[in-house]
């Protein structure tokens, strides 16, 4: 049976339980209605639970090399680089190694060109909050030679910064929102990758 049709009446019966009859009930039929639901993820319906942390078999180590920079933001590839770098180390499933040779798996890609718009103006029609959006086109080159792309909207992102009349501190604005897109697109990009790998 098809799960995303049986949820919602599962959920449904659930709330005519609790309506019609008292709360300790109520509060046994809520932990029916979730074991059923534990039941039938577990049943063939399609999901499973993934550990993003845990280690996967024949994949001990990754190699991540600083992607072409086809943006106009000077030292984006770098950002994005650490970044990737920075989101395999906190997660600890896999070997960070600085030679390809030495690598399960050899991530690499393009910075895209970043897009800046405006997002809200004041009475006087001047800006007072800018977007910037960082798209990332990722290749991962498996050690058997076997080559994937990623893209899409795991690797793509924007983020809202404040507009100021001091020059500098719009340009500290967005050079740390761009920072918060390389991590939140590192952390994308690693659980992507780890699910290309899961049997």
């Amino acid at each position: 049976m098809d799960c995303s049709r049986l949820l919602p009446i599962l959920c449904r019966g659930w709330l005519w339980y609790t309506c019609a009859v008292n709360r300790k009930s109520a509060i046994d039929g809520f932990w029916l209605v979730a074991l059923a639901i534990i039941q039938l993820a577990g049943s063939g319906c399609g999901y499973k639970l993934v550990n993003y942390d845990e280690p996967i078999e024949n994949l001990g180590s990754v190699a991540i090399q600083t992607f072409k920079n086809n943006s106009y933001e000077p030292g984006v590839e770098f950002v994005v680089a650490d970044a990737l770098r920075r989101e395999f180390l906190r997660r600890g499933a896999v070997k960070l190694v600085d030679d390809a040779i030495d690598a399960d798996l050899v991530v690499s890609g393009v910075v895209e060109p970043l897009v800046t718009r405006t997002r809200s103006f004041s009475s006087i029609a001047l800006a007072l909050e800018w977007e910037v959006t960082l798209r990332l086109a990722v290749d991962a080159e498996w050690s058997d030679g076997t080559r994937t792309r990623l893209d899409g909207d795991g690797t793509r992102a924007t983020e809202r910064y404040l507009a100021s009349a001091d020059i500098e501190a719009t340009r500290k604005n967005r050079d740390e929102a761009i920072r918060t897109l390389a991590s939140g697109l590192a952390s994308h990009v690693h659980d992507m990758l780890y699910e290309l790998y899961l049997p």
